[in-house]
């Protein structure tokens, strides 16, 4: 599904990734962990072709992003949904509109999205707040829409970008849940995150960057200076 070879991206004199190869197969949920300005971002701009490798080839479903055209990222980007901290919901369209927006940007119908948006956000657990603006909503459920607007055009792949960071433990807890279910439904999750109560309870496969190298890719907990001096 998603494949680094030999991937190198520097930023003049700080590197962003060194030499990295890695395969996420389709249906993996993966969590990138590590320090700030260890690569965790580089590695999320690469995939969306957001940057450009200076070295090494990238595979999203079998199409080589390093040689993508400006003329062919807007598909590329279609088939990855993407979730943020921050939600980036639009403040003057209601869910529903939030949510119908993404349908209506790639010309679907409005027969299409009188089906679907409600089908999406019952999945989420959000059907009575359809006609909210996002200021009448909490932070859980702001992030709830914001999942319902990524993965409202059947994405391959979620990209998931520090998700729970700005919610409470249980909110947290129940945004991880639906990630689970959305995750057992086929979509393969690459989930970027700093929370190690997190990471540690879910026992999916942990990639961990450090100094834009992976020092870890496994099972397992979150501690990556610890596994990190283990292996070498």
């Amino acid at each position: 599904m998603i494949r680094f070879e030999h991937v190198t991206k520097t930023y003049r004199t700080n590197i962003g990734l060194d030499d990295v190869s890695v395969d996420i197969e389709k249906g993996d949920f993966v969590f990138l962990v590590g320090p700030s300005g260890a690569g965790k971002s580089t590695f999320i701009k690469l995939i969306l072709k957001e940057i450009d490798a200076d070295k090494g080839n990238i595979f999203v479903n079998g199409k080589d992003v390093t040689k993508m055209s400006n003329r062919e990222i807007p598909e590329l980007r279609r088939k990855v949904g993407t979730v943020f901290q921050d939600f980036r919901l639009l403040p003057k369209k209601t869910v529903f509109e939030n949510v119908a927006f993404a349908m209506e940007v790639l010309h679907k119908s409005k027969r299409q999205i009188r089906k679907q948006v409600p089908q999406v956000l019952s999945l989420v657990g959000i059907t009575d707040k359809a006609h909210k603006y996002p200021d009448e909503l909490s932070a859980g459920e702001q992030q709830r829409v914001a999942i319902a607007r990524a993965i409202i055009n059947n994405p391959m792949v979620l990209i998931a970008d520090e998700p729970t960071g700005n919610l409470d433990p249980k909110t947290a807890d129940e945004i991880m849940d639906l990630l689970e279910q959305i995750n057992l439904r086929g979509t393969t999750i690459v989930m970027v995150t700093h929370a190690k109560d997190i990471v540690d309870r879910m026992k999916k496969r942990v990639i961990a960057i450090d100094k834009g190298r992976i020092v870890r890719d496994r099972e397992g907990i979150y501690n990556i200076r610890e596994e990190a001096g283990a292996d070498e």
